[in-house]
């Protein structure tokens, strides 16, 4: 199987509990592409002032919130504390993940529905001990500057100093974030037994297809 390596630096939002209203907005929903959402992720913690599909207008920013500071604006690996993702069960949080250019969630801990939904959209969550995680956030220097590289295949995590924390992901969502498949795609890679199938069982039981 070929590898995927994710590098680039970290997100620290040091909070548990951060539900997929924060994620987005529920006022956002009424879209149903998978782009053009990154602009409202955490939508109202990045500005002071209420948005909707229909505004126009440039809003004023948080300055305080950490996706309008650098570096961290240009991040590609989010990390955060337990139980990432829950309340409902609303797929967009996983796309305006993607679209804002985040490739890896780290946290101690992720919500069921959430979870189906990132690998789905082969975001990678890995999750790794709670003590890692507060470990990881001991690490980030008050500059800011900290880049984590996550090998897929291996499920590690390294970080600059060279220290390999490792995660545990079922085989297959690694494939999804690898390959890029969706379930149908991941469905079709066995489309030989399945035809093989069809025809071991018309062959047992012709009588099952007689009206079709």
């Amino acid at each position: 199987m070929k590898n995927k390596i994710i590098q680039g630096q970290v997100i620290p939002i040091n909070q548990s509990n951060i539900d997929t209203d924060v994620i987005i907005p529920k006022q956002y929903l009424k879209a149903i592409g998978k782009t053009g959402f990154g602009k409202f992720l955490f939508d109202s913690w990045r500005y002071d002032e209420p948005g909707d599909l229909s505004t126009t207008k440039k809003r004023k920013i948080n300055n305080n919130f950490i996706l309008n500071k650098k570096p961290y604006s240009s991040g590609k690996i989010l990390i955060v504390n337990d139980n990432f993702g829950c309340g409902s069960s609303r797929e967009h949080a996983v796309w305006a993940i993607k679209d804002y250019g985040i490739e890896a969630v780290i946290s101690s801990s992720f919500a069921e529905i959430f979870s189906n939904n990132s690998f789905k959209n082969q975001l990678l969550l890995a999750p790794i001990k709670k003590s890692e995680i507060d470990w990881l956030f001991e690490q980030i220097p008050d500059s800011g500057i900290y880049q984590l590289t996550i090998d897929v295949l291996n499920q590690t995590i390294s970080t600059p100093d060279n220290v390999t924390i490792n995660f545990a992901i079922d085989q297959s969502n690694k494939e999804k974030v690898i390959h890029g498949y969706d379930d149908i795609e991941l469905t079709l890679k066995n489309k030989k037994a399945i035809k093989d199938f069809e025809k071991t069982i018309i062959n047992k039981k012709p009588w099952l297809f007689e009206n079709e």
